[in-house]
């Protein structure tokens, strides 16, 4: 893997369907919380940067991280991925090569899904490459619309703004992406909130990266466990039973 590489792991969230008032990336797989995992994984493959976001009792993730190699920066009010990710302007601005945007409720990425994402985004030199995976039950996450046949991206469709034919597909964002760090600050500039969230969306890059004849990649996951959020306590125990290491 040539070229600098950094990441940002989206840390931020309340996760109210967790019945708890920890931050969800704080809690427990195994003993270990779940946004340790990640980092983890992450920390073997010689990222320059890393940079954590938090927002919902931050010092709790600064402590539990205190002996990771990472840098924080602060979403104070949750306006979605897409704002999450400008929060690090101030550290990452200066950044050229590619930085990878993950979730840090996805623990269980895996480091072979992560290299061969990096590794087509450099091949076809793509402005931004998105990490997928085809679930039996989408519902919830953002559709990928390919351009035609392609393995290329023309946008992605958060769930709550989906027409129902784009509701029918079962492919869909797994939050995971890899950018060229320059254009992702030019395009987060881009991005409104006008959606059913009012949210300011990471996924709306794609379209304008399409949109501006931007090159944006789509590779597959193979295993589409390992690229689960954690939204429930549910979701929580299952992971852990498969993933029991």
């Amino acid at each position: 893997m040539t070229g600098k590489k950094a990441a940002i792991v989206l840390g931020a969230g309340k996760g109210k369907r967790m019945k708890s008032d920890l931050p969800k990336v704080l809690h427990e797989i195994h003993g270990k919380p779940m946004i340790m995992i990640l980092l983890d994984t992450l920390i073997k493959l010689d990222f320059e940067r890393l940079v954590v976001v938090i927002g919902h009792k931050g010092e709790l993730v600064q402590q539990t991280l205190k002996d990771y190699p990472v840098e924080f920066a602060w979403q104070r009010q949750q306006n979605g991925t897409a704002h999450a990710v400008e929060m690090t302007r101030e550290i990452m601005a200066d950044f050229e090569g590619t930085t990878l945007v993950a979730a840090g409720d996805v623990p269980f990425l895996s480091k072979e899904s992560i290299k061969h994402l990096l590794e087509v985004h450099q091949k076809t030199k793509a402005s931004a490459t998105c990490l997928s995976a085809v679930f039996d039950d989408p519902g919830g996450y953002g559709r990928i619309i390919r351009d035609g046949e392609s393995d290329f991206l023309k946008a992605i469709v958060e769930h709550k703004d989906a027409s129902e034919e784009i509701l029918k597909i079962k492919e869909i964002n797994t939050g995971t992406f890899c950018f060229d760090n320059q254009r992702l600050f030019e395009v987060i500039d881009l991005i409104d909130n006008k959606n059913a969230q009012g949210e300011y969306y990471l996924t709306d890059a794609v379209k304008i990266m399409h949109d501006k004849r931007l090159r944006v990649a789509v590779v597959r996951a193979e295993d589409p466990d390992e690229v689960k959020g954690v939204n429930s306590k549910e979701q929580l125990e299952y992971l852990a039973e498969k993933f029991n290491r």
